[in-house]
């Protein structure tokens, strides 16, 4: 997804605030749980079992007031290595492929832009919302970035946080079923560069990724630690520089961590008091699916690629998820990577400016 952290307002209590006063039985119960359902999904042959147990496993702790807690940095560190393997898709070849598509990238991060005002009007007429919230809390331009830019603009971090969160829950849940469901794996004719594991050459790839990663999120960068290790592995990757391949557990651990910090944003006082709301932003969200899947039809058959990949690359869950469920299917990995990350550098920079021109012009017209 797109980065799931609660803002400093939503912060549950001061020790989740405080990483030496944190309790580490609760994260080590969420990880034991969390590790136990991903290895029953994936004996069961469920759709990305590591990051869809974890979540569903955490999400009913959580409701049912369990003691366990998400590890501070999971989420991070999960993007990090998801996006080393996703980089690592980028050869000369495929790059070169990718940008001969820009055109259905940048018109599938518009059409984003219009579900998340059509969404936003809805919530607004429904959900009893004010404008500013409603619009905030449909825009899938990563959670906390959301969060943050809604709270400068007041609007209410609660309702923000808690329908991003289920913005990315539902479309984890719903999307990886439905293709498993219609047998939409693929077969993928892209691969990663690199197939063998060096060991030394790992720890230099994921420690260049952190450098980078924990540079851009230290000056307030969207998504750092997706985009930062992101860019390292695909300029890596162009420069037909081969340093190791990502171990299959080493993603699946990072898909336990991902899934188990977006299980845990679900408290179960704010989901019993909001039930109205929950259930328009569930409606809010099926709609923008629809809506998405259907957009990425028409743009399909006008770029001459699969449908398949193409409802991935405009399906509105977090960019992370997304890029996984295209790794694990063989569905156009570099193509969704790239169409999720054009469509969050283009939200996170034109929601605000956008935001404040509507209010301008609402302000002028009343006038």
């Amino acid at each position: 997804m797109t980065c799931w952290v609660k803002s400093s307002r939503a912060s549950a209590s001061e020790n989740e605030t405080d990483p030496f006063r944190m309790k580490p039985y609760p994260v080590l119960k969420a990880l034991v749980i969390c590790a136990a359902s991903g290895a029953l999904f994936s004996a069961l042959r469920a759709p990305l079992p590591w990051m869809i147990g974890p979540l569903l496993a955490m999400a009913l702790g959580k409701f049912l007031s369990a003691e366990v807690a998400a590890p501070r940095g999971g989420r991070s560190a999960g993007q990090l290595v998801i996006a080393c393997a996703l980089g690592l898709y980028f050869t000369p070849a495929v790059a070169g492929e990718v940008a001969a598509h820009w055109y259905l990238l940048v018109a599938a991060a518009m059409l984003a832009i219009l579900l998340a005002y059509g969404s936003g009007w809805f919530l607004m007429r429904s959900a009893g919302l004010d404008a500013t919230t409603a619009l905030f809390a449909s825009v899938p331009g990563g959670a906390a970035e959301m969060t943050i830019l809604g709270e400068r603009h007041g609007a209410r971090s609660d309702r923000v946080v808690l329908a991003q969160a289920l913005r990315v829950f539902i479309v984890v849940l719903i999307v990886p079923f439905a293709f498993t469901g219609f047998g939409l794996h693929g077969t993928d004719a892209y691969r990663p560069a690199q197939f063998a594991v060096d060991v030394l050459g790992l720890i230099a790839l994921l420690g260049a990724a952190a450098l980078v990663g924990g540079a851009l999120a230290k000056v307030g960068m969207p998504n750092a630690w997706m985009l930062g290790p992101l860019g390292v592995t695909v300029a890596l990757t162009l420069g037909e520089v081969s340093l190791s391949a990502i171990p299959t557990w080493l993603s699946n651990a990072a898909q336990l961590l991902i899934g188990c910090s977006l299980g845990a944003g679900f408290e179960r006082e704010s989901l019993r008091t909001s039930s109205r709301f929950i259930g328009m932003v569930c409606l809010s969200v099926v709609l923008a699916m629809l809506g998405s899947a259907l957009c990425a039809w028409g743009l399909a058959v006008l770029g001459a690629v699969p449908i398949s990949t193409m409802v991935l690359a405009t399906a509105p869950g977090g960019m992370a998820e997304m890029c996984v469920t295209a790794k694990v299917l063989q569905l156009g990995v570099p193509l969704v990577t790239a169409a999720h990350v054009a469509r969050v550098v283009i939200l996170v920079t034109t929601t605000a400016p956008m935001f404040r021109l509507a209010k301008h012009l609402r302000r002028s017209w009343r006038i």
